[in-house]
């Protein structure tokens, strides 16, 4: 295959004979493989890296593979090296990301009980590991001259010991777990086997180079730790400076995206010299990016999602080519599967669960926390990969590390689903309102207001101005809530990361350093700019979720704050000619849901552009509010919101109130007290109200029971 592009069919070429057209084919092959298979297992709530695992299997030869034809025409083995090259380039990228997730500073706060579940959830499967070597060197390593010793027993070592931290994230985010107490403390615990787990591949790799001198391999790691502490004493200096002169809410000079990307090459081609492998580089150089700014989220966003997106299945394709499930033949192979598994599993999950009942964990929080630590992932791959470059491990011990890895991590989310269920908010005795008195008899109202993109946050903002009340109240406080949908991408987990400093399940970007999202500044600095120019309290917060499950982070915010009303965005969005285009389906669905559960009343707001494309300063507020009252508790609910809203001296409200026609004296009365309940008073009115009546035909409204109503803006 030395021709990249071919002439085309009509010149009588085949272009699967050349290298361009063959890869775009691979690589469009392995997306509907891998994406399909990972919407097919959405259901089960497992992450995706299980999808794609599973879709290089079927790729290779243990299933489509098996058919000659199919692997010589799709995947050629002189077609292996521009494969095998993309993928790794991707991994080295894809690294550099893990390594953007690894906060050291967090790692050196990390606490003596997540310090001690980690050790023990290395020392005891490593141990175990290396236990488990010996049977596979006595039962499917036939030439052991081939297979040294040392470096078979670090990997099998490693292999057993690593918890995958990116796909560990992934799971607690999915089961809402990361903001417990619970979640941090596996994510820390996770964070600190990562960072052994490449110390211990490094020392792997070093001992399983071609030459067996023990003098060789000892160079190898003292090189190694120049370069980590070069990275830490010159590369990191120039990074911080970069990151100092980005500004959040400001693109980033593409200079320093071609800098840092430049680095990472760089430092991958230097670890290969090394010869601890390119995917160290980029991995230090992803650790040694400050934290503290939006610098790392910015740089993160230019990389991603052609990374994880596009070449990175590539990588599990070309695992997948070299996994044969058909090697592991035999009682004896398919016991050493059984084995390996049973000591995976005792090793990671015994350790942790014995240290954290040691440290005084509950039973049933130690068991959860033991299967989470036992995840694995694409740095097991990584690891399994280089074992087999290295020709220390064969295709049989491949395959079975390979299974062990699947199993481990698929039985991960269903048991932890079933063993812990963590305690939601408890359901309050009665339903807050916005008239009915609530927790706070003074009068201060708390609004969880939740939007999801900036279009929505001037008349947001105009309404809530309109809703400030007077003076002699206690306040309004606003919980402005950005929804935002759980991506596959890294940056997303870099935000969740954040948000499990701040309590479940917000995190405050104006204190947070915002570098999880560089999007997120302006939406902060629009609210603190509200903030300080009225008497509203604002937290700006970030939900960030699944569209099936993010109401549950509303309805929960909604009892933790003690809100007396939640407003939700409508489904459709304004255009410029007037007309609303759908959000979609699920938004739809977060309503109805947010509808059904909360704890509280529900407004949704219909935006219509109230006050215009920006935020209305306070003195020239002029607003016109209409309220049509048919009665039922919706009604008294929205006349309760609209009497706050005519304390403003620049709102006039106006009460329409529809009544049937009266068949007898007794209806009337029992109209004027249900009007009397709801507020509908004129002495009781402050500012421009208008309250009147107004008799119709037939204009009745039943109540929706849930305090549910509709606010256009």
């Amino acid at each position: 295959m030395a021709k990249v592009a071919s002439h085309g069919a009509f010149q009588g070429e085949n272009p699967l004979d050349y290298a361009l057209p063959l890869i775009i084919l691979q690589i469009c092959l392995v997306i509907v493989v891998t994406r399909g298979l990972a919407y097919l297992l959405r259901p089960l709530r497992q992450p995706r890296v299980i999808a794609e695992i599973i879709g290089g299997i079927l790729l290779g030869p243990s299933a489509l593979g098996r058919s000659t034809k199919f692997l010589h025409t799709v995947f050629p083995p002189e077609s292996m090296t521009v494969l095998d090259t993309l993928a790794n380039l991707g991994l080295l990228f894809f690294l550099f990301l893990v390594g953007l997730e690894l906060d050291i500073a967090a790692i050196r706060r990390t606490g003596r009980k997540a310090l001690a579940i980690s050790l023990s959830g290395i020392a005891l499967p490593f141990a175990l590991g290396i236990g488990t070597s010996f049977a596979f060197r006595a039962t499917i390593i036939k030439d052991k001259k081939d297979s040294p010793q040392a470096p078979f027993l670090v990997f099998m070592g490693v292999a057993l010991s690593i918890t995958a931290f990116p796909v560990l994230a992934r799971i607690l985010t999915e089961l809402k777990l990361l903001t417990t107490d619970l979640g941090r403390m596996a994510l820390s615990a996770a964070a600190v086997d990562d960072v052994m787990a490449w110390i211990l591949l490094a020392l792997a790799i070093a001992l399983s180079g071609n030459n067996h001198s023990p003098i060789i391999s000892l160079w190898v790691l003292l090189t190694a730790a120049a370069f980590v502490a070069a990275a830490f004493l010159l590369l990191k200096p120039v990074l911080t400076w970069m990151s100092r002169r980005c500004r959040a809410g400001e693109p980033i000079k593409e200079l320093y995206v071609c800098a840092t990307l430049a680095a990472v090459l760089a430092a991958g081609f230097l670890t290969d010299v090394i010869g601890i492998h390119a995917l160290f580089g980029g991995f230090i150089v992803g650790v040694v990016v400050p934290k503290d700014g939006p610098f790392a989220g910015m740089v993160a966003e230019k990389v991603e999602d052609l990374v994880s997106g596009l070449f990175l299945p590539l990588y599990f394709v070309s695992s997948g080519l070299k996994t044969n499930v058909a090697t592991i033949a035999g009682a004896k192979s398919w016991g050493l599967l059984v084995l390996v598994i049973a000591n995976a599993c005792i090793g990671k999950i015994g350790g942790a669960v014995a240290t954290a009942l040691l440290v005084k964990i509950p039973v049933r929080e130690a068991v959860t926390l033991g299967f989470l630590m036992n995840t694995k992932g694409l740095v097991e791959l990584v690891v399994l990969n280089i074992g087999r470059e290295r020709k220390v491990l064969n295709d049989e011990a491949f395959a079975i590390m390979v299974l062990m890895a699947l199993f481990t991590t698929f039985i991960t989310t269903p048991i932890v689903m079933a063993v812990y269920k963590p305690a939601r908010p408890s359901a309050p005795y009665k339903r807050r309102t916005v008239g009915g008195g609530g927790d706070d008899a003074a009068g201060e109202l708390r609004v969880l207001a939740c939007f999801h993109s900036s279009r929505n946050i001037p008349t947001l903002l105009n309404l809530v101005e309109a809703s400030r009340g007077t003076g002699h109240r206690r306040g309004l406080t606003i919980y402005a809530m950005h929804l935002v949908e759980l991506s596959e991408r890294s940056s997303a987990i870099t935000m969740v990361q954040r948000a499990r400093r701040n309590g479940v399940p917000f995190f405050n970007s104006s204190g947070g350093g915002g570098g999880g999202d560089s999007g997120q500044a302006p939406l902060v600095v629009a609210f603190e700019a509200f903030q300080q120019l009225s008497a509203v309290r604002v937290r700006a917060m970030t939900a960030i979720s699944d569209l099936d499950t993010i109401h549950r982070d509303v309805v929960d915010s909604a009892a933790g704050k003690r809100a007396a009303i939640i407003v939700m965005p409508y489904h459709k969005e304004l255009q410029h000619d007037g007309t609303f285009q759908s959000l979609g389906s699920p938004y739809h669905a977060i309503n109805k849901r947010v509808l059904r559960e909360a704890p509280c009343s529900v407004a949704i707001l219909v935006d219509r552009g109230l006050g215009g494309a920006a935020q209305v300063a306070a003195p020239n507020v002029s607003f016109s509010v209409a309220v049509l009252f048919f009665g039922g508790p919706d009604d008294r609910e929205a006349l309760a919101y609209a009497t706050r809203m005519a304390e403003h001296p620049g709102v006039a409200v106006t009460l329409a109130r529809f009544q049937p026609p009266p068949e007898s004296g007794e209806e009337v009365a029992d109209a004027d007290d249900e009007a009397a309940r709801g507020g509908v008073q004129g002495e009781g009115w402050h500012g421009e109200g208008w309250v009147g009546a107004v008799r119709g035909d037939g204009g009745e409204k039943q109540g929706g029971g849930g305090g549910g109503h509709r606010v256009d803006g």
